[in-house]
């Protein structure tokens, strides 16, 4: 089993320009269906993540 433990006095690093991810960036992008936020790198703008906001029939 692997466990999980917060840690708050360490920054995650960017895969793409390996540097300390202080920060991200969201962008919400709006459809019929729901909203998509992607993450982003706030150092070199790549993409490390899309999520999806279920709308509230869709459980």
């Amino acid at each position: 089993m692997i466990g999980i433990e917060e840690q708050y006095d360490k920054n995650p690093i960017c895969p793409f320009c390996t540097t300390e991810i202080k920060k991200l960036y969201t962008h919400e992008i709006r459809s019929f269906l729901g909203r998509r936020y992607l993450y982003f790198c706030s150092n070199c703008l790549k993409v490390l993540g899309l999520s999806h906001r279920k709308g509230f029939w869709m459980g």
